[in-house]
């Protein structure tokens, strides 16, 4: 959005991009005999390389002192323990995993680091990265049917079977406490004296990005089966830390520098029901699309449905030119639900009904619109309920975005196609930006991020944190822990949104629904500032 930081920042990727070329001629001319070497070519491409070095330090201080935000998060300096110590409150305790790749003739490792405002640890788990991923898979089997339960390794993992007659005569899915313990004890069990007592700023990477931390458990249990009781009785880590994950340790003090809470005069604005058409061969709900073309806004009141096909993955997308191909977007399965699930939201946070964007309203140009104008920046919530793409899931690009109603012919400002380049550029002033339904899992990947491409982009375009699913949930669910979270916040606001979102989840817990199972209330996790 700003000309001068534009520029700089193409000049400086052409820069980058010339500089490896040119390496690259160097390697090769070095490496030939000695009789068909040219010493005088050699010079100049050692000149210019040097040159070039000495460009990109002039646009890296003029990054840093003329745009601090863009520098912090888009080339953001390691973080010191006393810089983390200094933007830490004395509630809080900063947790960063590092689990290590294998590199003969070393094993991989697990490594925790944990930051308090007067003390910190370092300390290595017995878990190396390959155990620690089986035991993430296992959990998220007892979490999410649709992405979980494909193959048999599933099988090999808990020595049990969960069917398709299973999940659909709502049978518990086989979450076992124990092994929710036995991760507990591998990645806090020699920290537990320092966070005892503390909200708690997670940073994790590989495998863990995949797993909400509220499902660890903190003692062992008394039965591993997944009834009420049992479940109710558990040591849940929600029950005693309030929770947020951060993409790096990083974003840390680039949040908290720029700090400020919303001055937003509107409450929620929300896009979602995306106009798309599948493929009713493989699609649950063959009658999706023409359905979520037939909903034209919020008068009605649907009854709530378990949101089945979010949990599909994502098609194959593809970039040709400077855009997505509109028909790999329009390929991906409908989305009715979301309105139902959007307008819920809405009621309950009094939102205007024209804050609510569904079907062919729900549009990357009508996003960029409402940007430009500066009506974005005056909401406090802002809610996508669509499908969501991971960095690598775009083929031609690494980043990760939302996908929208799609236009007939794509054009380089709408092409269905919401990527992190283009949430950096919208104008925000929003305390939450909700992901309800997104593909943050990543499949099996053990290297996904955790939403950071987009969460970096939203925090750049001004909000506070992002509240993230992992799974595809009951709708149900889903609008009582968001609007539990709200009503939360609005009655004690000092207590931050990490707490509100905690209370909302124990209330899940301690209802007498079936909502006592973290399949229905563990699903969101709270990316950015929670304190606020």
């Amino acid at each position: 959005g700003d000309s001068r930081l534009a520029a700089l920042v193409r000049k400086r990727q052409d820069l980058v991009t010339e500089w490896r070329s040119l390496d690259q001629a160097r390697l090769g001319a070095v490496s030939k005999p000695m009789a068909q070497r040219h010493p005088a070519a050699e010079a100049e491409i050692r000149n210019r390389l040097a040159a070039i070095d000495r460009e990109l330090g002039d646009i890296d201080r003029r990054l840093a002192k003329d745009f601090p935000k863009y520098s912090a998060l888009a080339r953001p300096e390691p973080a010191t323990v006393a810089e983390v110590r200094r933007h830490l409150k004395e509630n809080e305790a900063l947790v960063l995993v590092l689990p290590t790749p294998a590199l003969a003739p070393t094993t991989g490792e697990t490594f925790i680091w944990v930051v308090t405002k007067a003390r910190g640890r370092w300390v290595r788990s017995p878990l190396q990265p390959r155990e620690l991923k089986d035991l993430v898979d296992a959990l998220r089997c007892g979490l999410d049917y649709i992405g979980s339960w494909q193959g048999e390794r599933r099988f090999d993992l808990l020595k049990t079977v969960y069917t398709e007659t299973d999940y659909q005569s709502v049978n518990p899915l086989p979450f076992r406490l124990t092994l929710a313990h036995t991760l507990y004890k591998a990645l806090f069990g020699g920290i537990e004296d320092l966070i005892q007592g503390k909200d708690l700023l997670i940073v994790p990477s590989g495998s863990l990005t995949q797993l909400p931390f509220q499902v660890l458990v903190t003692k062992p249990p008394i039965t591993d089966e997944p009834t009420r009781e049992s479940f109710a009785q558990a040591s849940w880590l929600i029950r005693h830390h309030a929770l947020t994950v951060l993409p790096s340790v990083a974003a840390l003090p680039a949040l908290r520098g720029h700090a400020r809470k919303s001055q937003a005069s509107k409450p929620f604005i929300g896009f979602g029901n995306p106009l798309l058409e599948g493929n009713p061969r493989i699609d649950w709900h063959p009658a999706a699309a023409e359905e979520a073309r037939a909903i034209r806004g919020c008068a009605r009141r649907a009854p709530l449905r378990t949101a089945a096909l979010r949990g599909a993955p994502v098609r194959p997308l593809a970039r040709t030119a400077d855009r997505v191909d509109v028909a790999h977007v329009r390929a991906q399965s409908p989305l009715p639900e979301t309105a139902e699930e959007l307008c819920a939201v809405a009621r309950q946070a009094r939102a205007a009904p024209g804050d609510v964007f569904l079907g062919a309203t729900a549009s990357e140009s009508a996003i960029k619109d409402l940007s430009v104008s500066g009506q974005l920046a005056t909401y406090r919530v802002v809610h996508f309920a669509t499908h969501g793409a991971l960095a690598g899931e775009l083929k031609g690009s690494n980043e990760p975005g939302l996908i929208l109603t799609p236009p007939a012919q794509a054009t380089p400002g709408d092409d269905g196609y919401l990527s992190a380049s283009d949430v950096a550029g919208l104008k925000l002033n929003a305390d939450w930006v909700i992901l309800s339904a997104c593909n943050t899992a990543a499949g099996g990947s053990d290297t996904a991020e955790a939403l950071s491409g987009l969460a970096k982009a939203f925090f750049y375009a001004g909000a506070r944190a992002l509240l993230v699913s992992h799974w595809a949930v009951d709708s149900l669910s889903t609008v009582a822990l968001i609007t539990g979270a709200f009503e939360e916040l609005e009655r004690a606001p000092a207590n931050g949104r990490a707490h509100a979102l905690r209370k909302s989840m124990l209330a899940l817990i301690d209802s007498n629904t079936h909502t006592w199972h973290p399949a229905y209330w563990a699903p969101f996790v709270v990316v950015g500032d929670g304190a606020l």
